[in-house]
């Protein structure tokens, strides 16, 4: 039996216990007392199981590990020596086990049990929406009524056949037999119903069945694999070993809540995808081989593999028919003018239905191209060049070999001007000019970039030629012939994602191109000339195509069909369409170096010892398409600050993390959709004890004892060194204070001489105000003297006193010296720097020196200040001095 929790966790009955699948790991919880599990039904957020005289239910653990509690303990008396039980239902608040001899139901309110045992035994037992029936032997159908077996049929069939299972109608119930096929009961009425497996059934013998959401019926035998019917009973699909599953033997079959059929067989399970837009079919007879190309033609699904070239009606389950003459490698299948051309091997050949007949058998053709502008004129890329193919009588025949160019011309298209470029995967990319008669090349020209490349190839898209190989893919400039990268198509292959170069075109205008993870296909946008990129996200591994062979066809409006190495799968692009699921982070454990792993919890937050600082974390999404991988991009807060990489690993281990506070955050991609929610996980690395707070303050102490037994010995040590410097010092003493008396004498001068020097300047300020007094007299006389005619004698009395307070010796001569004395023989040197300097030059160079401004010298020369201007501009003239250097500043430098 299977089951699946609310978090599509599967669960299967196993015979070494409990098996629990989260879509990336297997966990195995062996049963209670080492039993086998017989029967598994998840009821809420409980795992219901039943098994060798034992059932009772799982529950999760704080580290995400199931525990199982026993129910049967309680009533063991009551259960019988031997007793299995074989199968779990629920009903409202009731759970039924049920053994081959009887039903125990157990009420979930009140913990009670009320057995229900018939005299010949429970052949097996139904749930539908709104009753519980069972089956006995020889005595027919019954159904449970208020804790109690009501008979509702006892009709010969339900004697003489087991009943695998029963789905409620709308006018009754369905029946399946085991043996007998499937009989409508109506009341008391049991009539049989018509199905297109009738004969299969009643020999196969059906051992399990289930109802599917979309209303089709799954049946599962025990030798002939897995029929499934549409609700008219149609048949649907035949899976059996030889289509796919691991045996033909489908012991149990569960529906998961996303349409995933899943059958537990005679030795493994497998898991069909019964809604996935992916179909494939698997040669395992080998009769088919490796598909190289494909073609819709006339109604009919041809497949060109290493085998030969093989046909059957489109959409049908018929097996494929090999078609007599094409045995060996057929390499490319080309419909043009309602023709469908093989390139083969051994040659080309015309198909027509289930027959092929050879044009061509000189050399292998590779590839086919329409000629632009003459509809009844192929050209064919063959083993030793190109050669042209022609329609004459309508048939078509070979024609001629292209003459002057010999090399194998897998991929070749045909540019403006009839250019015809060609691509070797070893010799790299030529372009080949073509004569009108289409006999010979005129010349042909080797492209040196880009360069050759493994699984390189060349095509035609949007009226453009492509060239892709692993450095990149590059566009042909029409003007200047040359290959130029196109960004947009090259990055596909970054991050390592190279794995083929071959390009291909479908008949929608699409160019598809095959990654190491992804599918990838461009249109062209309606609203711009940009190319839209459409990724799926189908990985190489399990797409299982050979390298440089890829190959897709489009065979419907939305459906292609894709070689592999065994056999097809077909994509429908508009059923790209999937849930978002959620991550989950399943287990997490830790270790010391070198030890064994433990389990912690991961519901609560984590605290691990310093040396438990290994730590593993397992993540899952749980999904069951088998084409579609999940990522995951994860970080570790307060270890990296950015995400990782994205990758289909689903566990990730840290070694030696330092003390410290982490989250864990994993998030997923799920066909290369980002989901929604981030799942984390909080856990601590506790320091060491020896940096923990206790050990701080232990060292502390330690550290003032130290301190306090280093500082007595310092203490001691400085003390005897102490009294020797006290002798020392005092005789170093004695001879500073000698030293002192020097240097305070030696200040004393200093002082003596600033003085001096002091006194001078003030000599000179006063000869200078003298001077001033001196002329400010003599103006005064002069005024008086022009007066003196009208009161002459008053006049000359004033006139007489100013001539007596007149100094009568130079008064230039008495600054002059007082100045000298006081500003160290400056007139000397500034007219010993500047001879032709005259005595008045030396007085104004002198008030200058004094820093006096023109308003303050104009008195002293008894003239205006504009005439001290004049007198200053001509003193710069003399010395010579530049227009950016002041005068003033030159005086006070000297």
């Amino acid at each position: 039996m299977i089951s699946q929790d609310h978090n599509n966790y599967l669960y299967f009955a196993n015979n070494d216990g409990l098996l629990e699948y989260n879509g990336t790991s297997w966990q195995l919880y062996p049963g209670p007392n080492e039993t086998i599990i017989r029967s598994v039904k998840v009821i809420g957020n409980k795992i219901y199981t039943g098994s060798y005289m034992n059932f009772g239910f799982w529950t999760r653990k704080e580290d995400g590990k199931l525990k199982y509690t026993s129910l049967s303990d309680g009533i063991k008396n009551k259960i019988l020596d031997d007793e299995q039980f074989w199968n779990i239902l629920k009903y409202d608040h009731w759970i039924l086990f049920q053994s081959l001899n009887r039903i125990y139901i157990y009420d979930t309110k009140t913990g009670k049990f009320k057995i229900i045992a018939p005299k010949n035994g429970v052949v097996k037992s139904f749930a539908s929406t709104n009753a519980i029936y069972f089956q006995t032997s020889k005595e027919g159908l019954f159904e449970i009524e208020s804790g109690r077996a009501k008979l509702i049929s006892d009709d010969p069939i339900l004697k003489k056949f087991t009943v695998a299972n029963i789905f409620t109608i709308d006018d009754g119930l369905l029946l399946q037999t085991q043996l007998d096929g499937i009989y409508k009961l109506s009341g008391n009425s049991l009539t049989h119903v018509v199905t297109d497996v009738d004969a299969e059934l009643k020999s196969s013998f059906v051992y399990s069945s289930q109802r599917l959401q979309d209303g089709s019926f799954a049946l599962g035998t025990v030798s002939n694999g897995i029929f499934i019917l549409s609700d008219k009973g149609k048949l649907k699909y035949h899976l059996t070993q030889s289509k796919g599953l691991s045996n033909n033997t489908a012991l149990s079959l569960f529906e998961d809540k996303d349409q995933n059929l899943w059958t537990g067989l005679d030795n493994g399970i497998n898991c069909i995808n019964m809604q996935s837009p992916v179909h494939s079919f698997t040669d395992d007879t080998g009769v088919l081989g490796t598909v190289y190309a494909s073609a819709i033609h006339n109604g009919m699904l041809y497949i060109g593999t290493n085998q030969g070239l093989f046909c059957k009606p489109n959409q049908s389950n018929s097996e494929f028919k090999f078609i007599n003459g094409t045995k060996g490698q057929v390499w490319s299948l080309f419909v043009y003018d309602n023709t469908l051309f093989c390139g083969h091997d051994s040659g080309t050949f015309i198909v027509v239905n289930e027959s092929a007949k050879s044009i061509f058998s000189a050399s292998g053709t590779w590839k086919f191209e329409h000629i632009p502008g003459n509809k009844n004129q192929l050209l064919q890329g063959n083993y030793y060049g190109i050669s042209v193919l022609e329609k004459i009588n309508n048939q078509w025949v070979f024609r001629n070999k292209i003459q002057g160019f010999d090399y194998s011309s897998r991929y070749f298209e045909i540019g403006n001007d009839f250019d015809v470029y060609v691509s070797h995967e070893y010799k790299g990319i030529f372009r080949l000019k073509l004569d009108k008669s289409l006999l010979k090349t005129q010349d042909f020209f080797a492209y040196k970039s880009p360069d050759k490349g493994k699984y390189a190839s060349l095509t035609k898209f949007n009226n453009s030629i492509y060239y892709a190989y692993k450095g990149g893919i590059f566009k042909l400039n029409a003007k200047t012939r040359q290959f130029v990268k196109d960004s947009v198509l090259s990055s596909i292959f970054e991050k390592d994602e190279y794995t083929s170069g071959k390009l291909i075109v479908d008949n929608s205008n699409k160019i598809w191109l095959f990654s190491k993870n992804y599918i990838h296909y461009f249109s062209a946008s309606k609203l711009s000339n940009q190319l839209k990129e459409n990724l799926i996200p189908i990985p190489s591994s399990l797409t299982n195509s050979m390298l440089g062979y890829e190959n897709i066809t489009q065979i419907s409006k939305s459906t292609y069909l894709i070689g592999t190495t065994d056999g097809y799968y077909t994509l429908n692009i508009d059923d790209l369409s999937f849930k978002n699921y959620n991550v989950f982070i399943t287990d997490i454990t830790i270790n010391k170096q070198n030890e064994t792993f433990k389990n912690v919890g991961i519901l609560s937050e984590g605290s691990f010892k310093s040396d438990e600082n290994n730590i593993t974390l397992n993540y899952t999404v749980p999904e069951y398409n088998k084409y579609i991988n999940s990522e995951y991009q994860y970080l570790l807060e307060g270890f990296q600050n950015e995400w990782s990489e994205w990758s289909t690993k689903a566990t990730v281990n840290f070694k030696n993390l330092p003390p410290g506070k982490y989250t864990f955050r994993v998030r997923a991609k799920y066909a290369n959709t980002i989901l929604q929610n981030t799942a984390s996980y909080t856990f601590v690395v506790l320091k060491p004890w020896y940096l923990t707070n206790l050990a701080y303050f232990i060292y502390f102490l330690l550290l003032l004892t130290m301190a306090y037994f280093i500082n007595k010995a310092y203490r001691n040590y400085y003390q005897k060194q102490k009294e020797k410097l006290i002798e020392e010092n005092n005789l170093l003493l004695e001879i500073k204070e000698l030293e002192n008396e020097q240097q305070l004498m030696k200040l004393r001068n200093e002082q003596l001489s600033q003085d001096v020097d002091n006194k001078n300047r003030e000599l000179a300020v006063s000869t200078m105000s003298l001077n001033s007094k001196n002329e400010l007299l003599a103006f005064i006389k002069e005024d008086l003297k022009k007066t003196a005619q009208n009161d002459s004698s008053n006049i000359k009395s004033v006139i007489s006193t100013i001539n007596k307070n007149i100094t009568e010796e130079d008064s230039w001569n008495v600054f002059k010296e007082a100045f000298d004395n006081a500003d160290k023989d400056f007139l000397k040197r500034i007219k010993q720097m500047h001879p032709a300097l005259t005595p008045n030059d030396l007085r104004l160079c002198a008030y200058l020196r004094l820093n006096l401004s023109s308003k303050e010298i104009a008195p002293m020369f008894n003239i205006s200040v504009r005439s001290v201007e004049i007198k200053r501009y001509r003193l710069r003239k003399k010395m010579d001095l530049q227009h950016e250097n002041g005068l003033v500043e030159y005086i006070l430098a000297v």
